[in-house]
């Protein structure tokens, strides 16, 4: 998920100044509308130290009334409350209808700092997290708002900040040992909230991953965030009591999305190969894919490879210059399309597990699992309680088949609008192409802001170390077709290596 983030994201001071004072008075407005109907709000603030927890707290509270709101900072656990189950002193700590309570650190310091200490040994971890989970689906299913944001900043940012902090006697104390250990060992602490991003983001109690870099960007993001999701059980609360008034509405939809991850737009489209030197590599690499092919067979290695994209964004010639040299009795394609009957009537996931390779074998899916935070949730095939929750499902899944020893890549060709249009139309005038563009394809084109919206979404929420997302550059089909191949081949050799070192 983090690596994926564009920490370079800003506000502009006189963009900022507008944005804020509308979202300000939106919250107040929303604080005062929950007091009313009862509403009980919990909003837990995580992210890497010196990310600006106690800032963007501050910035928060400024649109609130102070007499409906406390905040706890969560501290390392006193004597006392050592005698008692972790998730007690949150428990004690539980808003009463109406009111507000904002976390600084929360019940996550459990499987984050306490973790990375050595306090949580790792026999432990597992427990921790499905009592984590256990707690947010009670007390959301006992009515109150759960907000949890998480604030993203990178080792280079963090070192900064607190080089800064420690220039001044005023501010030194704030930067500990353990603060400077984390900044040292910074993968391997992202690595744990990266595994604590995948185990606890729910439907019910989803993960707003908020880029901390730029503090402006943050605190409109924020805003934005609590509001939206305010908002929204405000209107179910009123509609549950037969109260046809609508909740007041507000431009935070807009702000929601210019504020929205963009992980597609970093993805630099000029990116290319001459003809020449693409089949220098591919000869190069295909001849490594036949070699290590075999070397998964040998060792029993399974392999499972997801191919998402736009239409016409390259995924079939990708997966063919993939395949040409790999032993065709090792490796199978799956084209996935629309459910059948017999799909339909089971688990949206269960014709996918039916599918997994066995071990030592390789299974491509040219479109995936992914249909369901995507075609699926922009055209209305599932509910959005079915969509959000499919996140965690995925995740889990995943999990499942690299815990049983898979290699599990997911690829995304992304191209833009005006390559898309180039492609289609020169399929439309090729008569052994025609069959490849459909009506459906054009009215797809027609959303495309929705689909990118979806596809940024899913990309930070199911990237993860064991089953990372790769954003291939496919404007050039040379260039894609070589990123995938040097991806398998990298993710092969480090696997390889690994199990020489393990013996």
């Amino acid at each position: 998920m983090l690596e994926k983030l564009d920490l370079t994201k800003a506000l502009g001071k006189a963009e900022y100044k507008e944005k804020i004072t509308v979202l300000e008075g939106r919250l107040g407005r929303l604080q005062r509308e929950c007091k009313e109907l009862g509403i009980p709000v919990m909003i837990a603030f995580e992210g890497y130290d010196a990310a600006g927890k106690g800032v963007q707290i501050g910035h928060l509270i400024q649109a609130l009334d102070p007499r409906g709101f406390e905040v706890h900072a969560v501290k390392k656990e006193t004597q006392e409350e050592k005698f008692y189950p972790f998730l007690w002193r949150f428990w004690t700590k539980m808003p009463a209808e109406g009111r507000i309570c904002i976390y600084d650190s929360s019940w996550y310091r459990k499987v984050l700092k306490d973790r990375f200490d050595g306090k949580t040994k790792e026999k432990d971890v597992a427990a921790a997290f499905r009592s984590i989970c256990s707690f947010e689906e009670q007390v959301t299913d006992g009515g109150i708002v759960l907000i949890k944001i998480f604030l993203a900043i990178d080792k280079k940012e963090q070192k900064k900040r607190f080089k800064k902090l420690m220039r001044s006697k005023e501010t030194a104390w704030r930067v500990s040992e353990g603060d400077l250990k984390r900044n040292k060992q910074f993968d391997r602490y992202q690595m744990m909230h990266e595994e604590m991003l995948a185990q606890t983001d729910t439907d019910y109690a989803p993960w707003n991953i908020i880029e901390a870099v730029d503090r402006k960007f943050a605190t409109a993001k924020i805003y934005a965030a609590v509001i939206q999701t305010l908002e929204q059980k405000v209107k179910e609360v009123k509609k549950s009591r037969g109260n046809t008034e609508a909740a007041g509405e507000s431009n935070v939809a807009e702000d929601k999305t210019m504020l929205a991850e963009s992980i597609l737009t970093k993805a630099d489209l000029s990116l290319k190969y001459s003809k020449e030197e693409y089949k220098q590599r591919l000869k190069s690499l295909q001849k490594k894919m036949e070699k290590l092919h075999g070397e998964l067979y040998r060792r029993r290695i399974p392999m499972v490879l997801g191919f998402e994209g736009w239409d016409a964004g390259g995924k079939g010639g990708a997966i063919k210059r993939l395949t040409e040299h790999m032993d065709p009795r090792g490796y199978v394609v799956h084209p996935t399309a629309s459910p059948n009957e017999i799909e339909r009537a089971h688990h949206y996931l269960w014709r996918f597990w039916n599918d997994m390779p066995k071990a030592g074998h390789v299974t491509i899916f040219d479109r995936t699992w992914y249909g369901r935070v995507m075609v699926e949730r922009i055209e209305g095939f599932c509910s959005k309680k079915e969509w959000q929750r499919a996140y965690k499902e995925i995740n889990d899944m995943e999990r499942d088949l690299t815990d049983a020893g898979a290699i599990v890549i997911k690829f995304w060709l992304q191209i833009d609008r005006d390559e898309q249009e180039r492609r289609f139309k020169a399929r439309q005038e090729n008569p052994e192409k025609q069959w490849k563009i459909t009506d459906e394809d054009w009215r797809n084109r027609e959303k495309w802001e929705q689909y990118e919206e979806a596809v940024n979404e899913m990309l930070i929420r199911t990237s993860t170390p064991n089953a990372p997302w790769i954003v291939v550059e496919g404007n050039c089909k040379y260039y894609a077709r070589i990123k995938v191949l040097e991806t398998v081949v990298n993710a092969i050799e480090n696997r390889l290596k690994e199990e020489e070192k393990r013996g």
